[in-house]
């Protein structure tokens, strides 16, 4: 049985990891340093980490993997499968196994490299996304691919349910695909250079909401930072987060006013309709439903409020 050692750190790397405790001899797990989380600032291992400690397999966190790689080296692995680790593997590292090194990629590549596939499908309304299983190279998601599972994105899915459902796929793929990488009889797929689009890290700008936009684009926007970053708006220079909406297409297009206060939803118009808030996170305040903040405030002075 090959010696694996996997790399990757958030939830999403986890079923991956699991599957490959359940089928396979993991002898080292690499995931990123443990951070502080919270306003207490308490230091919590990763996801990933969590699971190795519970399966007593040895863990690595090096602060930066390109000067500290010596414990990969030490085990002799035969595989390395990385998934959502979070640093550029460096050359060093990629020469270290006997069969190689491969990686789980959330998005059909070559389309989105980088590292938030799963946020761009969603911000730019794509229909389908799915998992590649690639070779690992020096550049960014360059590697060829050797297999890949397709998923049709229902209108409801968000970063949360994709990051959920994709790890899954992602995870039985691998499955499906290490026997034949074992046994070097996998394909080896050149991506299409004239085909690829880039995934990078969502910006602080990228967040904000402009409601001379769309309604359609706005509503992608909502759906492709929940569960996080949240997009979000100024109200009265203070940051409102929204979390769900509905867009109505109509002809109102008074961009930036709010022109419907209902019992359950905030509508506020876009150039081509209205967007119906429904879930939202005031400024100092806790996630809650529309309809719970407007039982604690007065609708006139929502009619009023200075979008900016």
């Amino acid at each position: 049985m090959p010696r694996i050692v996997f790399m990757g750190t958030p939830n999403f790397a986890v079923p991956v990891l699991e599957e490959l405790i359940r089928h396979y001899e993991v002898v080292l797990v690499v995931s990123q340093p443990d951070r502080p989380v919270g306003r207490k600032h308490t230091l919590l291992p990763t996801p990933v980490k969590e699971v190795a400690m519970k399966h007593n397999i040895p863990v690595f966190q090096p602060e930066k993997i390109r000067n500290d790689y010596e414990k990969i080296l030490e085990v002799e692995p035969d595989l390395i499968i990385t998934c959502a680790y979070g640093q550029i593997i460096p050359v060093e590292v990629l020469s270290i196994p006997k069969i190689g090194c491969f990686n789980v990629h959330a998005s059909l590549l070559p389309k989105y490299r980088g590292g938030a596939p799963i946020h761009h499908a969603l911000l730019n309304g794509d229909e389908k996304t799915g998992v590649t299983i690639m070779y690992m190279e020096k550049g960014m998601d360059t590697g060829d691919m050797i297999s890949k599972v397709l998923y049709t994105i229902l209108p409801e899915d968000n970063v949360g349910t994709l990051h959920e459902k994709l790890s899954v796929l992602g995870a039985k793929l691998l499955l499906d695909t290490l026997p034949s990488i074992i046994n070097k009889t996998n394909d080896r797929i050149p991506q299409n250079e004239n085909e690829v689009t880039y995934a990078y890290n969502i910006k602080r700008e990228e967040e904000r909401l402009d409601f001379s936009k769309n309604g359609q684009t706005l509503s992608n926007q909502i759906r492709g930072l929940n569960p996080f970053p949240f997009a979000n708006f100024l109200v009265n220079n203070e940051e409102f987060k929204v979390l769900e909406a509905k867009f109505i297409p109509n002809s109102k297009s008074r961009p930036g006013v709010v022109s419907e206060v209902l019992k359950d939803r905030i509508g506020i118009d876009t150039i081509d309709g209205t967007l119906y808030l429904t879930k939202i996170k005031p400024f100092g305040k806790k996630i809650m439903d529309v309809k719970d903040y407007l039982n604690g405030v007065k609708k006139e002075d929502v009619f009023k409020w200075k979008i900016n």
